[in-house]
């Protein structure tokens, strides 16, 4: 596979008592490209697990997916999306590198996990023919304020009514504007208490946002 070029090291990630085999790029600095970063400040921050995909993936993992989709946006290599597959999700992971999604396929055939698809989409920009899923993931996307409104603005359009969207973020001062852009678009939004991932004594500390849309009045 094509992910293959970059020379993937292996790490060993439990979620819950399951150990998945991620494999990731050995040097994320050395797939820096000053271009790419000058035309739309692209780091890739997609070459590794962050500690809010692994706790958002911990919620994940234990929900009964059956016969529900996801989408995740933002995946990187997708430890969410791998995790959400297996508990039975149909799952449609997205970034806009393409490195990441290969990644995600690579790891997804390696730790045998069906059920998943993935596309290229900026969540900055989000596709009109994008439809309705049953839950909207992401995992530490809010680097800017301007982030916050772009987020909420797509989970408002891609949320089914009936639907529960899960962000998880190290606590950023300014992801702190994502519960107002959430109210400003007829979402509704709480917070579960922040915590790392089951197991660490340290890191950042991942609160996750749970967002629906507003009930409608009678």
């Amino acid at each position: 596979m094509r992910f293959e070029r970059f020379s993937p090291v292996e790490r060993l990630i439990q979620i819950h008592g399951h150990i998945l085999c991620i494999w990731r790029p050995p040097d994320m600095e050395a797939l820096i490209d000053l271009r790419a970063f000058e035309a739309d400040e692209r780091i890739p921050y997609w070459a590794d697990v962050w500690e809010s995909a692994i706790v958002l993936a911990e919620e994940l993992a234990v929900i009964d997916g059956r016969g529900q989709t996801l989408l995740e946006l933002g995946c990187g290599l997708g430890l969410p999306s791998l995790i959400a597959a297996r508990a039975g999700f149909t799952v449609t992971a997205t970034d806009y590198e393409e490195p990441a999604l290969e990644g995600v396929q690579f790891n997804a055939q390696k730790n045998g996990i069906q059920f998943l698809t993935t596309r290229v989409l900026d969540w900055r920009a989000i596709p009109a023919d994008v439809k309705a899923f049953d839950r909207v993931v992401a995992a530490d996307v809010l680097y800017e304020v301007h982030h916050s409104t772009a987020l909420a603005s797509v989970i408002a359009h891609s949320l089914a009514r009936n639907g529960v969207a899960f962000v998880a973020d190290p606590c950023r001062a300014k992801a702190a504007s994502f519960e107002e852009a959430c109210r400003k678009v007829g979402l509704d939004v709480c917070k579960k208490k922040a915590r790392r991932p089951l197991g660490a004594t340290d890191g950042p500390a991942i609160e996750i946002y749970c967002v629906r849309h507003l009930a409608r009045s009678r």
